[in-house]
């Protein structure tokens, strides 16, 4: 007992001590802002000092309950000084923030600030109806002045960045392309997103001096508020600035035009890769620094002002991934998947962004499924093309443009697409029905999975699309009635298929190079089976059999021969000089082995019997073309060019 009495006299003795001690600053007009300025400058230092003590005196006293300290004159100067300051700085004249530069008389404010607030929580714990109660007011009062002021401090910073007070700051976002997922998530320039948030050194320091000291004053809720509502409409000025609309919902998309639609897909693409990019990671910055001594309430605020922007960018994903189905689309969704993809590192590496992270998992399977959708639904576009007439000359057909060039941007995606079809399709591995390719050989078939460098759920996908294709350019064969021309067709879109498949990496890797040897055996057997039905007939016309017996020539007979070489060779050059064959090489290798066939046969041929002819009129009346000429006439085959009539040569 003796102990604790003396306990207490100690600490009311240096109460007492504190309280009488010399205080000059008490004969200062305090009503006076200029003396309490120069005041301020003069003592305000020795005044804290005092303060410090007392708060640390009066900390010491174990029951407050009984034990009321008398309070200093000094406590009541101290709160005038604050409420002075306040005042001067609502006064100034200056536009926007107030702080200035931090000057050392602001330091001292913001020190000045929290001392008081700690004074006014040790104040506190003394009974309501205790001597301690005025002064308790009074040091209330003056620190809820200096905290609606930071407050408005606070704000006036924030709001305050560079891309507002000068020239706009343009996102300068990464151009690499969608292909990689490590490519694609990496910045052009790593300095560029310094640019976001546009606060100098000098401006972070003050608001994180601003926040520490509300925060430690008890106003965490009021500035955690205030930054958020800051932050929040910054990034919603920059998707406006990006023209992105974020009150897209289920009903907008699905009476939107898909040419609306996709215009908005490619700027909320551009929002999100802003956001995984630059504004996100200099949100983190920004946040980290501002609140720098409570990581646990940066945290907390990054997340709600992340959290609001994620979920609006994923409402308008969800109601995308509602849209109708159509191959056409499948390219933007992919587009997509990868930009929600990239989201999704810059919102991972604490526990408060799980739930978070669950909800872009969510969206990404959502679209990745819509990605599917739309990529199966090429099938139905090559099942439904039931087109009667046929492509004039045996050209390229537009469905097979049409699907080899969609093959050929789909795999640009490829790596994207095999992530997506095995998590999402419950194909298995399968041999599917052989479609009949009219060949003397069904083993040269390019459609089997053997054939393919590495078989994946969307390497098989592209070879049943190859195989839908193949049917149904067999089908459309089938509307020529000139078996030559059928081989003409089938020879075009083959050839087609196999250059397109060559000439793209991407596609050539999930095909591989066995599959293009056979389809070019495939091609090869298309030009065989054209040659025999063309020019075999042309070549029975040269028969030599019959035409000379015992050493006497039947002249009649090779006179026959002639005009029927002629009347064939004018009627085939006459049809398929109307055919289409427009890759050159093709062409050129037709032209060669067609010469390579007839040429030495008729020059042969011309060479024995032309002697037979009575006369040379006679002989040219039956010998059209010499074999210079046809040479030249199978040069003018396949240019598509509609030939009136002949002139004789």
């Amino acid at each position: 007992m003796e102990e604790a009495h003396l306990q207490k006299h100690n600490s009311l003795s240096k109460i007492s001590q504190i309280t009488t001690s010399p205080n000059p600053q008490n004969s200062v007009d305090l009503s006076n802002d200029d003396a309490c300025d120069q005041h301020s400058a003069h003592h305000t230092h020795e005044i804290a000092h005092n303060v410090d003590q007392f708060i640390t005196t009066i900390a010491a006293i174990d029951d407050k309950s009984s034990d009321s300290p008398e309070i200093p004159d000094f406590i009541e100067t101290f709160s005038k000084i604050i409420e002075s300051r306040v005042k001067k700085y609502k006064k100034s004249s200056d536009t926007g923030t107030r702080f200035g530069k931090m000057t050392e008389d602001d330091l001292l404010f913001i020190h000045s600030v929290r001392r008081i607030s700690k004074l006014t929580n040790a104040l506190s714990e003394f009974p309501a109806d205790s001597n301690v109660n005025p002064s308790m007011n009074q040091t209330s009062a003056a620190l809820q002045h200096a905290m609606v002021f930071l407050e408005e401090e606070f704000r006036a910073l924030l709001e305050d960045s560079r891309s507002d007070a000068d020239a706009e700051i343009v996102l300068r976002l990464s151009s690499c392309s969608l292909k990689s997922q490590q490519d694609y998530c990496e910045l052009e320039d790593p300095g560029q997103s310094e640019e976001y948030p546009a606060y100098s050194p000098e401006v972070v320091a003050k608001m994180h001096e601003i926040a520490s000291t509300m925060i430690s004053a008890g106003y965490e809720t009021e500035c955690c508020q205030v930054y958020y509502i800051s932050r929040r409409n910054a990034i919603r000025k920059k998707m406006a600035r990006m023209d992105f609309e974020i009150m897209w919902n289920m009903d907008d998309v699905a009476k939107a035009a898909w040419e609306t639609l996709e215009a908005e897909i490619s700027r909320w693409i551009n929002v999100v890769k802003a956001c995984s990019e630059i504004i996100f990671p200099g949100e983190k910055r920004l946040g980290e620094a501002v609140f720098a001594d409570y990581p646990s309430i940066c945290r907390s605020s990054l997340s709600n002002i992340i959290r609001g922007v994620v979920i609006q960018l994923l409402d308008f994903a969800e109601a995308t991934a509602m849209a109708k189905r159509s191959a056409e689309k499948l390219f933007k969704y992919l587009d997509m998947y990868e930009a929600l993809q990239c989201l999704v590192p810059t919102i991972t590496g604490d526990s408060c962004w799980g739930d978070l992270i669950d909800e872009v998992s969510d969206a990404v399977d959502r679209i990745g499924e819509s990605a599917v959708s739309n990529f199966c639904d090429l099938e139905n576009s090559i099942k439904g093309d039931l087109a009667r007439t046929p492509v004039p000359g045996g050209a390229v057909h537009p469905l097979t443009r049409y699907v080899m060039n969609y093959l050929k941007y789909t795999c640009d995606y490829k790596d994207t697409l095999e992530k997506i079809f095995e998590k999402h399709t419950q194909l298995v591995r399968r041999f599917p029905v052989a479609v009949s390719l009219d060949l003397e050989k069904e083993s040269e078939s390019p459609h089997n999975f053997e054939t393919m460098a590495g078989t994946t759920a969307f390497s098989i996908q592209v070879v049943t699309v190859m195989d839908l294709l193949d049917g149904n350019l067999d089908k459309k064969s089938k509307l020529y009635r000139d078996t030559a021309l059928r081989y003409i067709f089938l020879m075009n879109n083959g050839r087609y298929i196999l250059q397109k498949v060559k000439g793209a990496s991407e596609i050539l890797q999930v095909m591989g190079d066995t599959w293009c040897r056979r389809r070019s055996t495939v091609v090869r057997q298309y030009h065989k089976n054209y040659q025999r039905e063309t020019w075999n007939r042309v070549l029975q016309t040269l028969n030599q059999e019959g035409l000379v017996v015992n050493g006497k020539p039947n002249k009649p007979l090779i006179k026959e021969r002639f005009k029927i070489f002629t009347t064939t060779f004018e009627e085939i050059y006459r049809s398929q000089t109307t055919w289409v064959v427009s890759d050159e090489q093709l062409q050129s290798e037709l032209r060669i082995s067609i010469s390579a066939v007839l040429i030495p046969a008729y020059r042969a041929f011309v060479g024995r019997f032309r002697q037979y002819m009575d006369n040379h009129r006679q002989a040219d009346k039956y010998i059209k073309y010499q074999p210079e000429d046809v040479e030249t006439m199978i040069e003018k085959l396949f240019e598509g060019n509609s030939i009136s009539m002949l002139r004789r040569k």
